[in-house]
């Protein structure tokens, strides 16, 4: 089974490496408000999914990086969500880029469009000049396709798959950490499991790399094997910014004379990192209504 399916895909990959139009200086401000105003009919507050942000304050000076929780399957809905927030809260003037899977990014249709709002390949270079030289902001998921797939009954915990390259990358930029916690995208489908074990089988790794193969209960499918579009169900985003997160100055210089961070700096600021964003996620935890009482007020509380 997995050598047919790996034979039936290898046909749809993509096939330039190089991506379209997939670097910062394709940001657009005027693209970006003009998807602002269309999304607005859905992110405003009596829209289908309104977006709440707070925290917003807690942002530093560009250039930061802001790390997040990534939820709600493959819409990535909390990814357009916060983009809404951002423009809300900083305006279209103040540049975020967000690390995207390089498949998207490989497709001219959206690689061009993605590259417009700010969507960059993720890769280390594209991120370090985005930081370095061009002294923006820049968003990255680390969880990936395990955190957006995560079960419905860990929504509220941190998954980035022992993922530290994000920690690396702001030690080697010099910039602050800004977790930015969400909730809401998880309960647009319910997953019942993120299918790892499926999709070693089906050599996704290998052939999309991804990690995961979901089984889901969904609008319109019902029970939903594998990572499809969904109508996602009515609910509220709440997004929160928490306080940036830097290593100790003492620690600082012990990090190779200033240069490459050690392993040890890498795996102390991703702890810090990961504790400030699961107080960020309790906190919401706390704050969300539980589904019975979503159910009695047409899930958009």
């Amino acid at each position: 089974m997995a050598s047919e399916f790996s034979r039936i895909t290898a046909s749809l990959r993509p096939q330039n490496r190089g991506g379209w139009g997939n670097g910062p200086e394709n940001y657009d401000p005027d693209a970006v408000l003009a998807v602002w105003r269309r999304l607005e009919r859905f992110f405003k507050e009596d829209g289908l999914y309104p977006v709440e942000v707070a925290g917003s304050e807690n942002m530093p000076e560009p250039p930061a990086l802001l790390v997040a929780n990534h939820s709600g399957g493959v819409l990535v809905l909390d990814a357009w969500g916060l983009g809404y927030a951002w423009v809300k809260e900083f305006g279209a003037e103040r540049a975020i880029h967000s690390l995207v899977h390089e498949v998207p990014m490989q497709i001219r249709t959206t690689g061009e469009r993605l590259s417009k709002l700010g969507g960059v390949r993720a890769d280390r270079h594209s991120a370090q000049h985005i930081l370095g030289e061009l002294g923006r902001d820049l968003l990255v998921m680390p969880g990936g396709d395990r955190d957006v797939y995560r079960p419905y009954k860990d929504r509220y915990q941190v998954t980035f798959a022992g993922r530290r390259g994000y920690a690396r990358l702001a030690l080697r930029a010099g910039v602050p950490v800004v977790p930015v916690a969400n909730s809401g995208a998880h309960a647009t489908m319910l997953v019942l499991t993120d299918g790892q074990r499926i999709a070693e089988r089906l050599q996704l790794r290998k052939l999309f790399r991804a990690g995961i193969f979901p089984i889901s209960l969904s609008v319109p499918w019902g029970l939903t094997i594998g990572p499809l579009p969904y109508f996602p169900l009515p609910t509220r985003f709440r997004y929160r910014f928490g306080n940036p997160v830097t290593l100790p100055e003492t620690f600082k210089r012990r990090i190779n004379g200033g240069g490459e961070p050690t392993d040890e700096a890498v795996e102390a600021l991703d702890q810090l990192v990961r504790q400030e964003l699961q107080r960020l996620l309790d906190a919401l935890k706390e704050e969300t209504p539980r589904m019975r009482d979503r159910l009695r007020h047409g899930l958009r509380i």
